[in-house]
């Protein structure tokens, strides 16, 4: 049966005067003359107050300015990566590498606060950047690889092997939202995919997406042609995740290539949109819809896809939680899993920000029952 997945609730104040309490300088001064903030708790514990202030961002906002706010994730973020340069110089390389997927949950976080005010977070990407190279270089190899496609047009990635429980793991492959960069993404989701079971493969939407349609299709066959050269990879167990605009990418590319094995997708409501509204245009009857033969176009779009599909619905994406609905009701009459993922979205002064922390959680954990646990089965 389908199962419809909600973010969680349950943020406290206390959260805001913990978070409050972290951020204090300390009487220690760094290098560069300025007051290092207090940094406390592991990833889990940081991941945790993440998520529990998103929760209660609304709460958080009415004391302390958004502009404020982020201001002090980015000093969490500057205090863990600065503790993950001290331990190394400690030699405690484990350490260290929590430290600075610390740093870069806290990144996110501003980057979500900051909105379209670009300013706030000017030198952020650069430390993004920064850390995942750290990371790469202490924790697990990070490789900057080179994707050869049709007519030599080559697409530029960043590849994350699993952590080497198992010869060959299963392996993702995410696409990023319009607005951000491959690197970007990876630096929101090395926090959440670490000791998964699972090689990553990042790629950015605008690398990928073509005026021509089915072209996006054959960029990311070229993902999997890649993938499959590696002796790392379980061949059986390759998925795609699309964020964004890309879902409806991941959409197209799971219901042409076979060897998907699972897909975060739009589940084809992207498409059945536009055509709806060709439709209407074209007829001049947009306040007239028969229900019956909208629900058969959309079963028609499910049957495509070949693999359980997680469709997330809601808030900035690009599916509404009304259709998303929709297909899940229609979804049983189509010989597939359907699960659906709706985001726990906080409504500000400044606009909706989603919990990002519950929802990558969701969605990476659901990747992993499908893929990982799939593929050690075989494995016995």
């Amino acid at each position: 049966m389908p199962v419809i997945i909600y973010a969680t609730r349950g943020a406290t104040l206390a959260l805001q005067n913990r978070l409050s309490l972290e951020i204090r300088t300390k009487g220690r001064m760094g290098m560069d003359g300025a007051a290092w903030p207090q940094v406390r708790g592991d990833l889990s514990s940081t991941r945790w107050g993440a998520a529990a202030f998103l929760n209660n961002l609304e709460a958080a906002c009415t004391t302390i300015s958004r502009t404020e706010w982020v201001i002090r994730w980015i000093n969490i973020g500057d205090a863990h990566r600065l503790l993950g340069d001290t331990n190394i110089e400690k030699g405690y390389f484990d350490e260290a590498a929590e430290d600075w997927l610390c740093a870069l949950t806290a990144f996110e976080v501003a980057r979500r606060l900051a909105y379209e005010d670009a300013s706030e977070i000017e030198d952020v990407p650069a430390k993004i950047n920064a850390v995942i190279q750290k990371f790469g270089a202490v924790k697990q190899n990070i490789e900057r690889v080179q994707i050869e496609c049709c007519d030599q047009v080559e697409i530029a990635a960043h590849y994350l092997p699993a952590d080497g429980r198992i010869s060959s793991a299963p392996a993702i492959i995410c696409i990023s939202t319009e607005e951000e960069t491959a690197t970007t993404l990876l630096g929101r989701l090395l926090p959440v995919v670490i000791d998964r079971g699972m090689s990553v493969l990042v790629v950015a939407h605008e690398d990928v997406s073509n005026s021509r349609r089915g072209q996006s299709d054959v960029f990311l066959s070229c993902c999997v042609d890649y993938l499959l050269t590696r002796s790392d990879i379980d061949a059986a167990h390759i998925g795609v995740y699309g964020d964004g605009l890309s879902a409806t990418l991941a959409t197209d590319f799971a219901a042409s290539d076979s060897r998907v094995a699972a897909a975060v997708c739009d589940g084809g409501l992207w498409n059945l949109a536009r055509m709806l509204a060709s439709v209407d245009w074209l007829a001049r009857t947009a306040d007239v819809r028969d229900e019956d033969m909208v629900s058969a176009r959309r079963l028609q779009l499910l049957r495509r896809l070949r693999c359980p599909v997680l469709v997330v619905a809601g808030g900035r994406g690009i599916v509404s939680a009304s259709e998303a609905m929709k297909l899940l009701r229609d979804g049983p009459a189509a010989p597939i899993d359907l699960q659906l993922a709706i985001p726990r979205m906080i409504t500000t002064d400044a606009g909706e920000v989603e919990n990002f922390v519950t929802s990558d959680d969701r969605i990476f954990g659901w990747l992993e029952h499908q893929l990982v646990l799939s593929s050690l089965s075989n494995h016995c």
